[in-house]
């Protein structure tokens, strides 16, 4: 995933869905995404992360099961 205020627009999405986590870019420039909380507003971020924001370009998305433990909100990490 990659994009024009990608990671800041995944922030805003996963705040308003009331999600727990993180959005970071990762050195071979995909973006990583963690999010928790309830399971349609989790479906929903993924769904949302299909598109982005208006700039972005999104070639896939890639969902797998989280087992680490998730701070409260949600943060764009370095």
């Amino acid at each position: 995933m990659q994009g024009v205020y990608y990671r800041a627009a995944t922030a805003d999405e996963a705040a308003r869905l009331k999600l727990d986590g993180w959005v970071k870019n990762l050195a071979d420039g995909r973006v990583e995404v963690i999010a928790a909380g309830e399971p349609e507003a989790v479906g929903a971020l993924v769904q949302w992360l299909w598109k982005g924001p208006p700039a972005a370009r999104v070639d896939a998305v890639h969902v797998e099961e989280w087992t680490g433990s998730v701070p409260r909100g949600f943060a764009v990490a370095k």
